[in-house]
Parts: C-alpha cells; structure tokens; sequence
C-alpha cells in the first residue's frame, strides 16, 4: 500500500501493486490495539490540535436512519488528515441497540482508507473497536486534561458495555491512580462484568443498582450509554469531572450549570445531544467553555466552583488518526490479508 503526503509525495510503500487492497480483520486490528494503546492517548492529542490548527478536514456526519426501527442508525464520518502522511477515509459504523439483548455487540463499523493522491480506496480495516479505542483515548485525554492529573479517588461508570470495558482498559494503560471504581447499569450482569474486568486490572471495583447511591461522592463520572434522551437525575456537584461519552444522558439542567467542553463546537451541537438541546433551549452558545484542543492548550478557563462536562461528539480524523498506526502495526507484523488486482489495472489504456 501506498499512503501519500497531500503534495502527492510517497510517504510509505509495502511493495504492493497498483489496485491491491489491504484487508485487516478484527484479531488483527485487536492486536494492534493492545500493543498501540499506550500511545493512543497522544495519537489522539495530536489530531485535536491539527484539527484545530486547521490541518484537518472533517465534514459533517451522515445519519442513516430506519422508520421501522427508529433506534438503530448507521453513520458515515468522512475525514482527511491534511498533516504528516496524509490519508482520507471514511468509518461506516452501525449503532443497532437491539443486538444487546441478543448477547450481540451495539457497534459494528469499517475504516476505509484512501490514498491521498490518487483517491484510490486502499485498506480496509475493521473499525468496531478501534471507534471503541478512539472514543477511550479521547475520554482519558480529556479527563487529565480537566483534572490536570492522572487520579481519581472514586470513578462511577454508567453503562456497562464495549466502550466502557475500554475506558478502564485506558485509564489503566496510561497510569491513573484510581482508589475505587462503581459501575451502573441497568442489566446488573453487565455491571458486575465490567467490575470483575477492572479488579482483575487492580482497581477495587463494585456495582451499584442506584445512581444516587454512587454519585454524590464521585469525582469522575463516565457516561457510555445507549440513552436516546436525557435521564439522568442526580445532581453534579462542584469539581466533579463528567465524559458524556453518549451524549445524551444529561438533561439541559445540568448543561447549563457546568463548565463544557466539547470536541468541536458545530459537530457537538447538533443531533439532539445534551448540549445541542441547551442551545435549542436558551438559543445561543455561550454556555460552552470551549475546546478539548484549547484547554490542552491552556486557553480555556474552568469555574472550580462548577462540575466540568467532556462531550466528544467524536471526529472522523480521530479514527483516521488511530486506522493509519493500526494498519501500519499488523503491516509490520505481517497480520493482514492483501488483495492484489482489487481495483483491476488501474491505466487508463
């Protein structure tokens, strides 16, 4: 395969013929990512500041939806880094809420990467989990970003699904110190899963059935939810740290009593999620503190006096960003399938 700057420059070559395609299947992609997550934070970080110096494209995304089952979606995020080795591509990812109650995963998704120069579709990735992987990064990068460190006395997850089970896996590769972890949901066998996976990671880990019985005192809230619509009752007191990784479990209360920061501003504020609706609510923008890329930078102000709401909409170039070392990792290692002569004889005559 060939990735190219976006001055049409070779910037890497495996030996490849013109036309093959790079296939890199779940295993394949998992492995990567166990060996990659580490780093993944500062992948990340990386791509929010080219994102917000403008050396990114990311258009809005598109929602597939389905009249007869109103609550599953499909979702494309077209994106294009327009630094280092640049690439384009697009993840296709379905959200089918039904299939937790067939023991099957929400998410499914593909990473399509195009080369830079000639537009041709390159690779194809499995992206369930490195959206999951993504998502995780973002939240821990955020997370320390509001904290300004790497503790948490009391960590309360709600949703006890993939991208939760990732956040911990996160929290833990990148070193945080955590004195004990709650998980609600509201099948408890989830829960307590999600419990068990964190002990076994050395967090002293428990379930809860009520929020109001693990909120008050938590002083990291991650939210990893199906909610189609705000729910969540329980005050945020002061200084509390929430990732609404959903986007859509706090009511417009709540929103416009916090510190917000989001991802990006005009991405975040649109598909009915929690900060959208504070906008539709009071009409304007105001409430919003500012960007993940600008607290990083330190521009942002934060009221000590308020909680602090991370809502990452989540960026097409995060998953861009995370597919390029994935597919360069497993090319590396030899763990991925080639197809030559997938596009056919690509010369004109």
């Amino acid at each position: 395969m060939t990735i190219t700057d976006p001055a049409g420059q070779a910037a890497a070559h495996d030996g490849a013929e013109p036309g093959a395609l790079e296939i890199v299947p779940a295993a394949a992609v998992g492995r990567a990512l166990d060996e990659l997550r580490p780093t993944l934070t500062g992948t990340v970080a990386e791509a929010y500041r080219a994102h917000d110096a403008g050396r990114t494209v990311n258009p809005a995304s598109g929602f597939l939806r389905f009249p007869s089952t109103p609550d599953a979606r499909i979702i494309s995020l077209p994106a294009s880094l327009e630094y280092g080795h640049g690439v384009a591509g697009v993840k296709w990812i379905a959200s089918f809420p039904g299939n937790v109650a067939r023991n099957r995963q929400r998410a499914s998704a593909v990473l399509v990467l195009n080369d830079r120069a000639t537009g041709y579709p390159v690779a194809c990735l499995e992206a369930g989990r490195i959206s999951a992987a993504r998502t995780a990064a973002s939240a821990v990068l955020g997370a320390e970003a509001v904290t300004g460190g790497r503790r948490a006395e009391h960590v309360l997850v709600v949703g006890g699904g993939v991208i939760a089970r990732t956040v911990v896996d996160h929290l833990l590769a990148d070193g945080w110190s955590i004195g004990r972890l709650t998980v609600l949901d509201t099948v408890p066998e989830y829960a307590q899963r999600l419990a068990d996976h964190a002990a076994a990671g050395g967090i002293a880990a428990g379930t809860v059935t009520d929020p109001a019985t693990a909120a008050a005192d938590s002083d990291l809230v991650v939210f990893a939810t199906t909610a189609p619509a705000p729910w969540y009752e329980q005050p945020l007191p002061p200084g509390q740290t929430v990732l609404e990784l959903s986007l859509r479990d706090l009511p417009v209360s709540a929103v416009l009593g916090a510190n917000n920061i989001v991802d990006d501003v005009d991405h975040c504020l649109t598909a009915a999620t929690s900060v959208h609706l504070a906008e539709q609510q009071v009409g304007h923008r105001e409430f919003v503190s500012g960007t993940l890329a600008g607290l990083l930078r330190g521009e942002v102000g934060l009221d000590p006096a308020r909680p602090t709401v991370f809502s990452p909409f989540g960026l097409g170039v995060l998953d861009l960003a995370v597919g390029v070392r994935v597919l360069e990792r497993a090319r590396a290692a030899g763990d991925l399938v080639r197809v030559d002569g997938f596009l056919g004889d690509p010369t004109r005559w």
